[in-house]
């Protein structure tokens, strides 16, 4: 389904840990023990990798499992389900367990259970196996999808009593050539903030090459839109061969309106069940001009050669994230967008979002720009949603309450993400994009739209994005935006630059994924 991949080293360190029992919900009902479960795998679990686990019962239980898996019918990903699983029977199950969390959970209940506690959204299962309290609940329902055999998990009004928790230990694959220097923790898996590093640092590399192209080096530098500039066209026809050998059917569109033109290169994956609704991933592929360029290397200017961080980094993203999903059977069509001229006010998204297909509507976008200099540096990491409506109450829970669950376990930031929570509320958006912070993880409904997201949301989409220090970064559209210069601000105490942006990468990367997976299920509406 999913070109699963699988390291060679021999994963150890891994423990099988006791079981634990508790009561999270309204009423006190007889409940299965943990212990009548038997997770075959439980010596061998992976974070971050598709992979098959078998569930053994020794009484008639029914296991809640809350994280992704492929429902065997329709061979597609949902979020979560619930198996009835007879004594002496088993079930075997492709799970995704999350990718920077090692601590996962099984809920344990009595056969033929429908109702089930979870946790908040701001809050993992480690955190809510201490305090229940503030917890929510789900129902299983039919699955929706045509073949799809396994229940889906909606919200539900009641946690249908106490339930027994199964808690495990994964570890994630780690390259074998790499070190903690570099990033290995977050080096291997279905994808990594490593393969984007190396995307970035072969997309900026300046080593001079006279046969590599017209900017006359290795990597793919001046991509300034116009008409006259063999550099930007050359990135184009690049980055179109890149996404044609993913599998996609891509296009690479051009729009002109008087002196205003524009070119966007999109790759396509039909949807199975709904292709007519699109789920786009975009991220602009162009850099600042030199408008008022000072020459010479590392002297601050208007205009980058490279636009490491603004916006080779958001291109590797959607490069990487197009490389893991080209092979996934979705429900809606995904988009992969490298959009053009957004330095010049958004004209390539706006091109794009003005002529959407009649009978075709888009149900979410996702926008990655200038992520990476953020936390676990020693700057926020802004998730920002949208549209906003008031600028004070959140207009649009849904998308937030997403964002929350799946960065509050899967990446295990729920105290970084209450400090970004508590710096909003007193501050807002701005100093986020130009302070220093430590632990910082903010998500917010963003009034601000310098970006093209805001296309998406001119049309009446709701949008989800990322980024880290904007108007604070003092090479923000200036020659010294180069991959070194990121590695410098996100120098920490405890880990090198490079490590540091593996990392932030990584988080990024994954946490679009994971929305993703949701969206493709349920898409999440504009509730203005």
């Amino acid at each position: 389904m999913m070109n699963l991949r699988f390291n060679a080293f021999i994963l150890v360190s891994i423990m099988l840990l006791a079981p634990l029992a508790g009561c999270f919900g309204e009423d006190e009902v007889d409940v299965a023990g943990a212990d009548a479960l038997v997770l075959v795998e439980a010596d061998s679990l992976q974070g971050g990798m598709w992979q098959t686990i078998t569930l053994q019962a020794s009484s008639d239980i029914a296991v809640f499992i809350p994280y992704f898996i492929q429902d065997p019918g329709s061979a597609r990903a949902q979020n979560g389900t619930a198996l009835n699983i007879a004594a002496g029977s088993s079930e075997s199950v492709n799970i995704l367990f999350p990718p920077r969390n090692s601590d996962v959970v099984l809920l344990v209940g009595e056969y033929g259970r429908q109702n089930w506690p979870i946790r908040a959204a701001d809050e993992s299962w480690m955190d809510w196996m201490v305090d229940g309290s503030r917890g929510s609940s789900v129902q299983i329902v039919p699955n929706e999808d045509e073949g799809g055999l396994w229940s889906w998990v909606v919200p539900g009004n009641s946690s249908g009593g106490a339930v027994s928790i199964a808690q495990y230990e994964t570890v994630r694959p780690q390259r074998a050539d790499l070190s903690e220097e570099n990033g290995v923790e977050a080096s291997d898996g279905w994808l990594n903030g490593r393969d984007v590093y190396e995307w970035v640092d072969f997309i900026t590399d300046e080593t001079p090459c006279a046969t590599c192209g017209p900017d006359g080096a290795v990597g793919y530098l001046d991509r300034w839109i116009g008409n006259a500039n063999p550099s930007y066209e050359d990135a184009i026809t690049y980055f179109e061969g890149v996404m044609v050998g993913y599998g996609l059917d891509v296009e690479v569109h051009r729009f002109q309106s008087g002196t205003l033109w524009a070119v966007n290169i999109c790759g396509y994956k039909t949807g199975t069940v709904y292709p007519d609704e699109w789920l786009v991933f975009g991220a602009h592929f162009d850099i600042a001009p030199p408008a008022a360029y000072t020459p010479g290397p590392g002297i601050p200017g208007y205009g980058t050669r490279t636009g490491a961080y603004d916006n080779s980094a958001g291109t590797s993203m959607v490069l990487t994230t197009a490389s893991v999903l080209a092979d996934f059977d979705a429900r809606r069509t995904m988009v992969f967008c490298l959009w053009s001229s957004e330095e010049e006010g958004l004209w390539g998204s706006s091109a794009f979002t003005g002529a959407v297909p009649d009978g075709v509507t888009v149900s979410n976008y996702l926008n990655l720009d200038m992520a990476g200099i953020n936390y676990p540096g020693d700057f926020a990491l802004s998730v920002y949603l949208g549209p906003d409506g008031t600028g004070e109450a959140i207009d649009q829970p849904g998308m937030y309450h997403l964002a929350e669950w799946i960065g509050a376990d899967a990446f295990d930031l729920a105290y970084q993400i209450e400090r970004g929570r508590e710096q909003w509320a007193a501050e807002g958006e701005s100093p986020l994009w130009e302070n220093n912070y430590e632990d910082m993880v903010a998500i917010y409904e963003s009034p601000t739209a310098r970006s093209d997201h805001d296309s998406f949301q001119q049309i009446g989409v709701a949008t989800l994005g990322w980024n880290g220090v904007v108007d604070g970064y003092p090479c923000y559209h200036r020659d010294c935006d180069r991959l070194s210069t990121m590695e410098e601000y996100m120098l920490t105490d405890s880990a090198t630059g490079e490590a540091n942006l593996v990392h932030s990468w990584d988080i990024v990367t994954w946490w679009a994924v994971y929305a993703f997976l949701h969206m493709d299920q349920t898409p999440v509406p504009n509730e203005l």
